[in-house]
């Protein structure tokens, strides 16, 4: 299960069924639990704890020290959860004091190749990084959004969920659930219909999140005043509050 040339701490805590690849390095403070294979070159550095069957790829760095100027060797953490596929290249820095001291990965992730998650980022579940997107410091992620290849995310942004980026879309505000962004800088496009559908989002609900759309993007509102329209029609429709809910906790604005 261990290859006899990986080098794992004495001190890491690894379930007696994790596979460990040829030349992997596995420092101090790592903890992985169950069902979970780390491929060969492979360097995680704690304090980092891996949940329960992930599959980290050849050459990743994971818990690796933060750039951040500020960081001055403070012991901070990086956690993942469970069922995430961490692929070929991607790099994953633990958090910094000025912030949560903790980068978080939810579960039933994929990071494709080559990926980067900045110091204090959260991932929720179900996420789709395709290969070489980069999160700077910062960055909250939502449940079940997509970001597509070389898509960059400004520090201190906020993804939500069930949103979509195209190819190279550079992120500098904040995106609203559910809504599509393209381009450089990011411009809204639309409602991520297509991806509703597919997670079972019935008719009547994609419709109101249609409407609710046009009225934060296509009747000339400030923010202020299409919540206060999207606050009489959220009756009876959750997905319309998390909408609701990702416009008000934006800090940086929306993307336009």
């Amino acid at each position: 299960m261990i290859h006899p040339s990986a080098i794992i701490h004495p001190d890491a805590k690894l379930a007696a069924d994790v596979e460990v690849g040829p030349w992997t390095v596995i420092g101090p403070d790592v903890q992985i639990d169950e069902g979970s294979v780390i491929a060969s070159h492979v360097v995680i550095k704690g304090p980092t704890c891996i949940g329960k069957h992930n599959r980290i790829y050849q050459f990743s760095s994971i818990g690796e020290d933060t750039p951040d100027l500020k960081y001055k060797g403070e012991p901070t953490r990086l956690v993942i959860g469970d069922h995430n596929t961490i692929r070929e290249g991607v790099t994953i820095h633990r958090g910094t004091v000025q912030d949560r001291s903790e980068t978080t990965i939810g579960s039933h992730n994929l990071l494709m190749a080559y990926v980067h998650v900045g110091h204090d980022s959260v991932i929720g579940n179900h996420c789709i990084l395709v290969n070489n997107t980069a999160l700077a410091g910062h960055v909250h992620i939502g449940d079940w959004a997509i970001l597509s290849g070389f898509t960059l995310v400004h520090q201190f942004c906020k993804i939500g969920a069930h949103s979509f980026s195209g190819m190279g879309t550079a992120i500098g505000k904040d995106v609203p659930a559910y809504v599509m962004v393209n381009g450089s800088p990011a411009e809204a496009k639309n409602i991520n219909t297509e991806g509703l559908r597919r997670r079972g989002f019935s008719k009547e609900d994609i419709a109101v999140l249609t409407k609710a759309y046009k009225t934060i993007y296509r009747r000339g509102l400030t923010l202020d005043e299409a919540l206060v329209e999207l606050d009489t029609q959220v009756a009876g429709c959750a997905p319309l509050q998390l909408l609701i809910d990702s416009l008000k906790s934006s800090e940086r604005g929306i993307v336009r």
